[in-house]
């Protein structure tokens, strides 16, 4: 079955920079969109970016276009969210998903898997 493991959260103060891994297990994810989502406390879950796994289709949220990057690593099978300038607003649960198209939707219902979520905390 399909496993995503997150990881690269922790507490970073505000215009510091982290990085998120994504480790996909479980299929070969060619044909497959990964996104990345966040969730804050009392807040719904919201799209951050995504790419297709071949690499065509990139989107990100307007709240961190210019900021935050996803690459892929084909060979480790691992998906990337390099956050820069990071605010205390960007401060949230971190979620990697996938779906079976190379389409990137920016919804959660239309994605079939989900990691448990790494914290990312910016103090100002």
């Amino acid at each position: 079955q399909v496993q995503l493991v997150e990881s690269g959260g922790g507490l970073v103060q505000a215009g510091g920079s982290l990085r998120l891994s994504c480790a996909a297990s479980g299929r070969t994810f060619s044909s497959y969109a990964m996104g990345w989502f966040r969730q804050a406390p009392g807040k719904e879950r919201e799209f951050v970016g995504g790419m297709s796994w071949s690499g065509g289709n990139t989107r990100y949220a307007d709240s961190v276009k210019g900021r935050f990057t996803i690459a892929r690593d084909n060979a480790k099978n691992t998906v990337y969210l390099q956050m820069n300038s990071l605010k205390p607003e960007d401060t949230a649960v971190y979620y990697c998903a996938a779906r079976q198209s190379i389409v990137v939707l920016t919804t959660t219902r239309n994605y079939d898997y989900w990691g448990q979520g790494t914290q990312v905390t910016v103090s100002s």
